[in-house]
């Protein structure tokens, strides 16, 4: 059983930085595409960035500039490093894995393309 475990969150102004991290065994995971979710209060889940087994990355419009997906395999992790926060980014943040070795086009903002979900973790970014 695959289950991505998400840590960093927490509470930070307006301006600040915060990196978010999702470890996940249990599978090769160089080999594994990844990806950051979000769920604000209220409001849907929304993607935010993702990242090929290749190292390739993908944003949402909204953090473009600000976030900053990268992974390191040696330790099965992936990181959300997130700049110049805005109250508006307060959400819970989750990890998956996409279930894909090479996704199809246009699938890397689908949620229903990931099969493997952390529990995710709430980041609070006050004005």
């Amino acid at each position: 059983q695959v289950q991505p475990v998400e840590s960093g969150g927490g509470l930070v102004q307006a301006g600040g930085s915060l990196r978010l991290s999702c470890a996940a065994s249990g599978r090769t995971f160089s080999s594994a595409n990844m990806g950051w979710f979000r769920q604000a209060p209220g409001k849907e889940r929304e993607f935010v960035a993702a990242i090929s087994w290749s190292g390739n990355t993908y944003y949402a419009d909204s953090v473009k500039g600000r976030f900053t997906i990268s992974r390191d395999n040696a330790k099965n992790t992936v990181y959300l490093q997130m700049n110049s926060l805005k109250p508006e980014d307060t959400a819970i943040f989750s990890c998956a894995i996409h279930k894909y070795y090479r996704p199809p086009k246009g699938t890397w903002e689908r949620q229903d393309e990931y099969d493997y979900w952390g529990q995710g973790i709430q980041v609070t970014v006050s004005s």
